[in-house]
């Protein structure tokens, strides 16, 4: 009863509620390089918790699907207007409700923004440590829904380390509470946790209660290096991980995407870093180290570095590190200079990381593709890239990222470290987990969600005759 459902919605909501006009064209797509065929009925913008329990009532009574949304960084398809369905827009429900010092914690609606939230626990003496890339512009219901990682993930965890509890909009407009506002708590199901990564298929995540943790007292110590190929790069990882240290972070560009980046900065960029002898072929490895024993940690970090045939750069002020850490976080502005890209996502341990590497060389001589692919070393995910022009990624692409992703699992490793499964990867789910595992989940989302209409396709793909159909290629 689509007709129904937004006509109940716009004598309810009033321009709250949008059925035409750019807004619907944009959420047909998020930041993964693939766009919905399907137009949303509408686009709704909930205010609050009530605004959220009458869409979800309403969609309820009408059977019609729902795909909650936040800012719509997401890289995996997991928030993109389907067939029929409604998108729900959480980005109004922007306000920091709570930020307790003694307790450090803050509860915040889901449409706070990452960087915001970090900025006001920070005048407070006190940081938000789930870092994506897209901080500055994603949401805390975002990064929850997805279970969203970052840079700091080594040492400070994935974004389900700082969620302490939430509140979710079940399907039929109930709303439910889960979790604690206490250190420890351990009463009943855990269903905090099953919420978060659950990518907006049992309940809409409206509010969080969000660890916080003390400032970082001290100075950060940068040590950057360029190595002469991925394999002595990877030998230094593996060396760092044998010395027992966990760098705040630990960032690895490979060859090719190193060539990108360094054409893209410049000569003058790199004056004073290991790369302003760059040679074709090297590799880019950046660790920081944070805390009171950072000055030990950062000069073992550089004897490993040196022992392993890397060019070293090492410092304690804070100018020069954000310098160095501007080279990595140069490497996809310079990959989208050259076309739309493709961001993929893989994780396997560290031990097989130099495997991984070699692999991604292999498949993409094979494909006749450039993989350029950067690496939150410290915990073993790669993101791959895929540099492609026009609006539909290359059939060979998609087959060279088949090929990838079965080599990550087949290496002991995941699908996705920290993008999620979305329409992008839900083919690919029951090669990792097994049948069992996606006939569980598929009977935990119906008592969630019975009709079936919230995020349909993500995650799961429909079933036909008892078997997954493959996702969006």
């Amino acid at each position: 009863m689509p007709t129904a459902a937004v006509d109940q919605l716009t004598s309810l909501l009033g321009d709250a509620v949008v059925t035409d006009g750019p807004e619907l064209a944009a959420v047909r797509e998020d930041r993964s390089g693939w766009r919905s065929p399907h137009p949303a009925l509408a686009v709704v913008h909930a205010a609050s918790v009530e605004d959220v329990q009458a869409v979800m009532r309403i969609a309820s009574s009408t059977r019609t699907p729902l795909v909650p949304r936040g800012a719509g960084t997401g890289l995996a398809g997991g928030a993109i207007s389907s067939d029929g369905a409604i998108v729900l827009d959480l980005t109004r429900m922007d306000r920091i409700l709570e930020i307790s010092e003694v307790d450090e914690l803050a509860v915040v609606e889901a449409g706070v923004l990452n960087g915001d939230l970090d900025r006001a626990a920070r005048e407070r003496g006190l940081w938000f440590a789930p870092d994506p890339a897209s901080r500055a512009i994603s949401t805390v219901g975002g990064n929850i829904a997805t279970n969203a990682g970052g840079l700091l993930c080594a040492k400070y965890g994935v974004t389900r380390e700082s969620v302490l509890g939430l509140a979710a909009v079940l399907a039929d407009g109930t709303l439910l509470r889960t979790g604690h506002r206490t250190v420890k708590g351990v009463t009943g199901y855990d269903l905090t946790a099953l919420l978060t990564g659950s990518e907006g298929t049992l309940a809409v995540i409206v509010e969080a209660t969000v660890r916080l943790r003390p400032l970082v007292r001290g100075e950060t110590h940068t040590v950057a290096a360029a190595f002469p190929d991925v394999e002595a790069a990877g030998a230094a990882v593996g060396g760092v991980a044998g010395a027992h240290i966990r760098p705040a972070l630990l960032e690895l560009i490979d060859p090719i995407g190193l060539a990108r980046v360094t054409e893209h900065l410049g000569a003058a960029a790199l004056v004073g870093t290991p790369l302003a002898d760059f040679a074709p072929g090297e590799t880019f490895l950046l660790a920081q180290c944070d805390a009171g024993d950072a000055a030990a940690e950062a000069e073992t970090v550089a004897r490993v570095f040196e022992a392993a045939g890397g060019r070293v750069t090492r410092s304690t002020d804070a100018a020069t590190g954000e310098r160095l850490l501007d080279i990595r976080r140069a490497m996809h502005p310079a990959l989208a200079s050259r076309g739309n890209v493709l961001i993929e996502d893989v994780a396997v341990p560290r031990s097989r990381l130099p495997e991984m590497f070699r692999a991604i060389a292999e498949i993409g001589a094979r494909y006749d593709v450039e993989i350029p692919t950067l690496a939150h070393a410290g915990d073993g995910n790669l993101h791959p890239n895929f540099v492609f022009e026009g609006d539909e990624v290359p059939e060979r692409i998609w087959a060279a990222a088949d090929e990838l992703f079965r080599t990550g699992v087949r290496l002991g490793g995941t699908l996705t470290g920290e993008h999620g499964v979305g329409l992008l990867k839900r083919r690919w789910l029951a090669e990792e987990v097994g049948d069992a595992s996606v006939d569980l989940q598929r009977r935990i989302k119906r008592v969630f969600d019975p009709q079936g209409i919230l995020n349909p396709g993500v995650m799961f793909g429909p079933v036909e005759s008892g078997a997954e159909v493959g996702g969006p290629r």
